[in-house]
């Protein structure tokens, strides 16, 4: 009978060892499941992060561009408006000598004064005068409408103005309208 308990003890412990190795075993595989399912949900989260910070530097973007373009509107509607207030004497002044007899000399010396005035406002924007008779005929700032043969002047030299152009620094507004001659 000692025997039968040795082996009976002896029986139990050996289910207990198989019972621990086989939930040894099965928590190997659960300790990888979760570990690979860990690393995926740290993936996707970071995938959702990414994806959340694309949409805000995107959406940001777009903000930027508006305000920029608001910005740009309102510089560009400034400098008109600064501009167009030193043309308002100018446009009273041809208001008062409209109301004139234009056969008057007020008429005539009202009508000096409005160009000159003028030539000072547009002079303090940077507007420069090109296309002279006597200067050297330039495509590059004189457009040749009409041509002349005159043994008196040189070779490509303007003999008659029939519109002022102007520039401003290096950049042209209207090329002179010029005959050139020889």
């Amino acid at each position: 009978m000692a025997e039968e308990k040795n082996t009976n003890t002896a029986e139990p412990c050996e289910e207990t060892a198989a019972t621990e190795s086989t939930s040894a075993t099965e928590k190997a595989p659960k300790k990888a499941k979760s570990k690979k399912q860990s690393e995926l949900d740290a993936l996707k989260a970071e995938l959702q992060a990414q994806k959340d910070l694309l949409l805000r530097t995107a959406a940001e973007f777009d903000n930027f561009k508006r305000r920029t373009e608001k910005e740009r509107i309102s510089v560009a509607e400034y400098a008109k408006a600064e501009m167009l207030k030193n043309f308002l004497p100018i446009f009273d002044n041809v208001d008062r000598a409209h109301s004139f007899d234009p056969e008057s000399a007020d008429y005539a010396k009202g009508i000096e004064l409005t160009v000159k005035m003028l030539n000072e406002v547009v002079g303090k924007l940077g507007l420069v005068t090109i296309g002279e008779v006597g200067e050297t005929f330039d495509p590059n700032l004189h457009q040749a409408v009409m041509h002349i043969e005159d043994p008196e002047m040189g070779e490509n030299v303007i003999s008659q103005v029939l519109q002022k152009g102007y520039k401003i620094g290096d950049t042209v507004v209207r090329p002179a309208m010029v005959q050139v001659a020889n």
